[in-house]
């Protein structure tokens, strides 16, 4: 079926990994991508222990104010004056 990958797939999938990185480097990869994973949890689990927009260290509530973005209408907009031309006779 497409979209599925067989045991022969996955080995052919090895086999050109081994081809192209050796049997020395995999391991080195497989090591450096290991400790990229840790490093991207930890980082996402230090973004839980932020504090957030509502609270700060404390624990006490911040008001959260709103400031409407001001939009200018279509009075404000000056037109660009007529660009003089040459007659052509």
């Amino acid at each position: 079926m497409i979209g599925e990958l067989s045991p022969m797939h996955w080995m052919v999938v090895i086999g050109v990994f081994m081809v192209l990185f050796g049997a020395k480097r995999l391991p080195e990869a497989a090591r450096g991508l290991g400790r990229s994973m840790r490093i991207l949890k930890a980082e996402l689990g230090a973004d839980d222990a932020t504090p957030t927009s509502t609270e700060t260290v404390a624990g006490a509530p911040v008001p959260l104010t709103y400031t409407a973005p001001t939009v200018v209408g279509p009075s404000a907009v000056t037109p660009a004056p007529p660009v003089a031309t040459a007659a052509a006779d």
